[in-house]
């Protein structure tokens, strides 16, 4: 896999023990040869999973610093339409198929360049499959 779009849920499993999935671990690994676009979004929406967990005490500051320092070196590439497109496509894709507008700004921008889709999100899954977006990992038999 050389490209793919990477939602909130995936990483988070990644980044919290607690919440390991197996075929998200595949997805982190496949970015040693592969790159991930992102809407702009992901960025506040992983922060404020990890701001959440460190406030609950599930990490301590240190993790919390690490974690960030971790997230800032994966090869993410932070797509830069997503705002503009945030009151059309993706308010209908959101609409359309009964998503939050953050659900929808990661598939819009999976459709839009025709990117496989990793996330755990059982919704943005059917909707996916609606539109004809391949998502990662297979959740049907845990392979990437």
């Amino acid at each position: 896999m050389s490209a793919f779009v990477l939602d909130c849920s995936v990483t988070a499993a990644w980044l919290l023990e607690d919440e390991f999935v197996a075929g998200a671990e595949q997805v982190l690994d496949s970015l040693l040869t592969s790159t991930a676009h992102v809407p702009s979004i992901w960025h506040l929406e992983i922060g404020n999973v990890l701001l959440k967990t460190l406030r609950r005490g599930r990490i301590s500051t240190t993790a919390f610093q690490l974690l960030l320092k971790e997230l800032e070196a994966l090869p993410v590439v932070t797509d830069g339409e997503t705002e503009r497109l945030s009151f059309r496509d993706i308010l209908e894709l959101a609409r359309r198929y009964s998503l939050t507008t953050y659900d929808a700004s990661y598939l819009e921008l999976a459709a839009r360049l025709n990117l496989p889709l990793a996330t755990l999100d059982k919704a943005l899954v059917r909707a996916a499959a609606e539109i004809g977006v391949k998502t990662i990992p297979d959740q049907s038999s845990g392979a990437v």
